[in-house]
C-alpha cells in the first residue's frame, strides 16, 4: 500500500470513533479530558490519518465501555455464525509490534470472544485502564513467553501456561522471548 492511501479497516475505524463521540454529544475536547488523549490525535485518529495503536484504542474502549474486539468487530461486515481462518480480521499496531486475530465469529449480543495475539521482540504495551471494570482475560501461550502484570503482580508465563485474571486497573504485556510470543485470549465481559 502507498503512504497516501489509507487502509480500509482504519477509515471504518476511524468513521466508527467519530461516529461514537457523536452519539455522546461530546465535542474532541471532551473526549480528550475524558480519555486523556490529546484533542489533535483524536481528530487524526477519527480522520484516518493515522492508524490508532492498542493503548489508544483501549483508553477510547475505557471511555465507552467496549472492549476491543466489541469495538473492532463495529467496523467489520454483518457477523457470522462461522468465520473462516482467512475470513477472520486481522488489526495491527505498527508502532508496538501488537498483531491482533479475531477469532471468534463476532455478535454484540455475546460476553465472550477469543482473541489470537502476536508480539514482536521486545514489545511493550502498558494499558491504563481495562476497557469494561471487571473483564475476565485467559490467556493461553501458544509459543515464546509472555511477562503479564495486572496491578502490581508479575506473571512469567512460557508456551502452554494459561492465566486467568479479573482487569480491574493498569496492565502490561511484555514479549520476553526473542522469537516473539503467540497467545490466545479468551475474553469474557461481566
Amino acid at each position: 500500500m502507498r503512504s497516501d492511501e489509507t487502509d480500509p479497516v482504519d477509515a471504518r475505524l476511524g468513521a466508527r470513533l467519530a461516529e461514537l463521540r457523536t452519539e455522546h454529544g461530546w465535542s474532541l475536547g471532551e473526549l480528550a479530558e475524558r480519555s486523556g488523549v490529546s484533542r489533535s490525535t483524536l481528530s487524526r485518529a477519527e480522520r484516518a490519518e493515522t492508524s490508532p495503536t492498542a493503548s489508544l484504542l483501549n483508553r477510547l474502549c475505557a471511555v465507552y465501555g467496549r472492549t476491543m474486539s466489541q469495538l473492532l468487530s463495529e467496523v467489520e461486515a454483518e457477523p457470522e455464525a462461522v468465520v473462516r481462518s482467512a475470513g477472520q480480521p486481522v488489526w495491527q499496531d505498527r508502532t508496538s509490534g501488537f498483531v491482533r486475530r479475531s477469532v471468534s465469529p463476532p455478535h454484540p449480543a455475546l460476553r465472550g470472544e477469543l482473541v489470537e495475539a502476536r508480539l514482536s521482540p521486545g514489545t511493550d504495551i502498558a494499558y491504563d485502564r481495562p476497557p469494561v471494570a471487571g473483564l475476565e482475560q485467559h490467556i493461553w501461550i501458544l509459543e515464546g513467553a509472555l511477562d503479564v502484570t495486572e496491578q502490581n503482580t508479575e506473571h512469567h508465563l512460557a508456551t502452554g501456561d494459561c492465566l486467568r485474571m479479573r482487569v480491574w486497573g493498569p496492565t502490561r504485556f511484555r514479549c520476553a522471548a526473542p522469537e516473539g510470543v503467540r497467545y490466545l485470549l479468551a475474553v469474557v465481559r461481566p
